[in-house]
């Protein structure tokens, strides 16, 4: 097995499914102790600079002029509005709910795909494919007892943003000719989006940080697993597997953040949210067997 050209992409990948799948609870925890802002400023701010400064005493090759502004853009759009648009929306929804609204990024991922340049045009079997994952995101976020969760149906078009632009900026990364390793590329995505927060989380007035043990092995958690290791594997995987085959991290990531999510909060996992899950998967299942990028 470790024989295998493409060895260490899949072990990559599996990583990325488990720590990203913990990341939903400690992104939760997290914002207990200081807001949605302030966190991705802090994570981003912290993980970029370590992993640039690894880079720079190794004396890894780091992009210049173009190549580092588009590199940036990239981290700003695939993870400023990805994940900043996570962060926001855990204030409103539990980490379970979120993670499965989150399954819809392969949708987003080919619909994009279908307007780039060269890009792949969907079938109709993967039209088909999305249209069940809709309904499956249809249960979720239906009426219960006859009335709109508000914060719910906010929860859920604030992730569809964050979908896109993860979508869209995972595809430029891909599209992208790059002279660096993928890991020095991860450290100014990630710097680059901490810098972009660190205004408004840091200048702008907001509630008071209620420092904590808990919430600030939250956001280590979040520093080394989530963003160092998980995010550099991602980029990793991104480069040597097909899109398709990278994105099915969106398949495991759930099942262990609801898993972790009724575990310490006792969030709420009944028919409907098993229901929605395996319609939203069966959905997912067919675009990813139907699309070939």
């Amino acid at each position: 097995m470790r024989s295998h050209p493409l060895y260490k992409a899949y072990l990559a990948l599996g990583a990325v499914c488990f720590f990203w799948g913990t990341t939903y609870l400690a992104i939760r925890v997290a914002l207990e102790m200081m807001p949605a802002t302030m966190l991705v400023a802090v994570r981003y701010l912290l993980s970029g600079g370590i992993l640039l400064a690894g880079a720079a005493i190794t004396g890894a090759k780091i992009p210049r002029g173009r190549e580092l502004w588009l590199t940036a853009a990239h981290g700003l759009i695939m993870l400023g509005i990805g994940n900043g648009c996570l962060a926001y929306a855990e204030q409103w929804i539990p980490s379970g709910l979120a993670a499965l609204f989150v399954t819809t990024s392969p949708f987003w991922m080919v619909g994009f795909e279908a307007l780039v340049p060269g890009g792949e045009k969907p079938h109709l079997p993967t039209v088909l494919g999305m249209f069940v994952g809709i309904l499956g995101v249809g249960v979720l976020v239906a009426p219960k007892g006859g009335a709109w969760d508000p914060n719910i149906v906010a929860g859920f078009l604030l992730l569809q943003l964050g979908c896109a632009g993860w979508s869209l900026g995972s595809i430029a990364t891909r599209r992208a000719t790059s002279t660096v390793h993928s890991t020095v590329s991860g450290a100014i995505q990630q710097l680059a989006t901490g810098l972009a927060f660190a205004g408004p989380a840091f200048l702008v007035p907001h509630t008071p940080v209620l420092w904590s043990w808990r919430g600030s092995a939250a956001v280590a958690w979040l520093v080394i697993f989530g963003s160092i290791v998980a995010f550099s594997a991602y980029l990793y995987a991104l480069e040597r597997l097909p899109v398709a085959i990278v994105s099915s991290y969106t398949y495991l990531n759930p099942i262990v953040a609801v898993a972790l999510g009724w575990l310490v909060y006792r969030e709420p996992f009944g028919w409907r949210e098993t229901a929605g899950m395996l319609i939203i998967f069966f959905g997912v299942a067919i675009v990813k067997r139907t699309a070939k990028h």
